[in-house]
């Protein structure tokens, strides 16, 4: 019985903590057989939320749960969201909200059992559309059912993925840590020289001026907004145009801004850099969307992302041959590319990954679980037609991808097809691009032995992410999500993108010293702290996660 109360507890507990808001108007409720009916009503969640009180009904579960657990469900409980009915509406209707509400609809059904999907499609549009907003305790009021009922075998079966998954995170992300302070332990000479280097955290001796461009690719009917970030030379810099270029990708529901901070950082070393804006998935195109004045974003996205960055390059490169403020100033033998989230698949496209369609389609399949959430991103790219597209741009001599959705788009497969030198970066706490499954495993796929992955301890998919204009943001986030304060993070991509560029675009091998673990480990700041390898392969990982 105790083993069975722990379950019970767990699947519970577990399932707040974790699913989308949607449960029930005056209580949930489930079936243990052969235990019978088990039963909560809101009201004892509203009270705990409200006050932190557990009344006797909330006792029975609470006792068999952790103060952590108690700690993150009132947390959970507590979080609004501020968006509008119309943006809800536009989500919970689009084929990926559709997807989402069907998969939890089997997990949370309706008082006659039946799949939740509409129940909780209409609950969240009225939460939205109250004056208390949407809230896990108003998305259970406006419930349209007495009672929600829990699918208790469903549920017991996504916490123990969950859980299996959050082991494997915390093994691999242990080990990865242990790894790096080996090799930082052995290079003890590397530690004393590093209080007397530049420190490539702070700016560099550039001069920049910033350009703003709009370009229009007819034959895709596509306008980039577009910065050209451009050194200017002084007594003091080292480096003459042309200029090294490097090209950044923006995430999803982003613009070129949200990376200002390392284009600016870039340009005062001496690097040319043009950040742009895919206008299929940037932050305009979901404004317009959520206020139903676009359509979704389409599975082309995948390919037209690419082929914006192909785009411009041709277009710097015809006009640096006779515009003033461009001529002269960019190299185009040295050209390297950044990017975020889906601006890190891009730069992968770029680099020569390549689609893997078969492997795709197996991940997709709809039993499979979507606690990798960018699956239900990758899952789009089945849509598209199964062709060899040639996304690989030579001109791009390197790339650094942070937090990328990769890995079932491309599988080892496509991964493996990359040559050049590549950074990914990963965040332990990245519940959208789950750093095992979409770094740390890609990872061991690179075949260039000029490889490094930098994990950041308690960093989330938005830990990289800068400043924006606040027009700009669409989805709004709440902290709980966001993560520490990420202004060491922000340090890190700095520094580490100054070297990796230096060393592996430029062939400098003196900055090699800074892409040691030992370097990471110098300016690391808890809570976010930085560890980084260079070396890991398929066994280790697999040893990591058998531990």
């Amino acid at each position: 019985m105790k083993k069975i109360l722990k379950y019970l507890s767990l699947g519970l507990i577990s399932t707040f903590l974790t699913a989308t808001p949607g449960f029930s108007a005056e209580s949930i409720s489930f079936f243990y057989p052969p235990f019978g009916e088990f039963t909560l009503p809101v009201d004892s969640l509203e009270t705990f939320a409200k006050e932190g009180k557990i009344d006797d009904d909330l006792r029975f579960y609470a006792q068999r749960a952790t103060p952590e657990q108690l700690a993150q469900l009132r947390e959970l409980l507590q979080i609004r969201f501020n968006v509008t009915p119309t943006l809800v509406s536009q989500v919970t209707y689009s084929p990926v909200g559709e997807q989402v509400l069907q998969r939890l609809g089997e997990l949370l059904l309706t008082d006659s059992r039946r799949n939740g999907f509409y129940a909780l499609r209409a609950a969240l549009i009225l939460s939205a559309a109250s004056p208390e907003g949407l809230s896990l305790i108003n998305v259970l009021r406006q419930f349209p059912s007495d009672r929600l009922r829990l699918n208790f075998t469903e549920a017991v079966e996504i916490i123990d993925d969950l859980s299996q998954l959050l082991k494997t995170r915390d093994k691999v992300v242990a080990d990865l840590q242990q790894q790096a302070l080996r090799q930082t332990l052995q290079s003890q000479s590397d530690l004393s020289l590093l209080p007397k280097l530049p420190d490539l955290r702070s700016p560099g001796k550039f001069p920049w001026q910033k350009i703003s461009l709009t370009l229009t690719d007819l034959s895709r009917d596509r306008r980039l907004p577009v910065d050209v970030y451009l050194p200017t030379t002084t007594t003091e810099t080292d480096k003459k145009p042309p200029f090294p270029l490097v090209v950044i990708s923006h995430g999803i529901a982003s613009d070129r801004y949200t990376f200002a901070y390392l284009a600016e950082h870039l340009a005062s070393y001496g690097y040319a850099v043009a950040a742009l804006e895919h206008p299929g998935s940037n932050a305009q195109r979901f404004q317009q969307y959520f206020a139903g004045l676009a359509q979704p974003p389409e599975p082309q996205e995948f390919i037209d992302r690419p082929l914006d960055i192909k785009f411009l390059l041709d277009e710097l490169q015809r006009r640096e041959t006779f515009d003033p403020q461009l001529q002269g100033k960019l190299n185009f033998q040295q050209v390297a590319a950044i990017g975020q989230s889906l601006g890190g698949y891009t730069v992968l496209a770029l680099a020569g990954a390549k689609f893997n369609f078969e492997a795709l389609r197996q991940e997709c399949q709809p039993n499979n679980s979507y606690l990798n959430l960018s699956l239900i991103l990758q899952c789009q790219a089945t849509q598209l037609a199964f062709n060899n597209y040639g996304l690989k741009d030579e001109r791009i001599k390197a790339i650094i991808a942070v937090n990328p959705v990769n890995s079932a788009i491309f599988g080892e497969t496509g991964i493996s097809q990359i040559s050049l030198p590549v950074m990914l970066v990963a965040g332990s706490q990245d519940i959208f691009a789950p750093p095992v499954p979409e770094q740390i495993r890609p990872f061991t796929w690179l075949t260039n032995p000029n490889k490094y992955l930098a994990l950041v301890e308690n960093g989330s998919h938005f830990t990289f992410i800068g400043e924006s204009d606040p027009e700009s943001k669409v989805l709004p986030v709440p902290d709980a999500l966001l993560g520490p304060d990420p202004t060491a993070a922000y340090s890190y991509l700095k520094a580490l993108s100054v070297a990796f560029l230096e060393t592996n675009l430029i062939n400098r091998t003196e900055y090699r010293v800074y892409l040691q673990p030992s370097y990471a480990q110098y300016i690391s700041k808890s809570p976010l702290n930085l560890s980084l390898i260079d070396y890991l392969s398929t066994e280790q990982l697999n040893q990591a996660i058998r531990k």
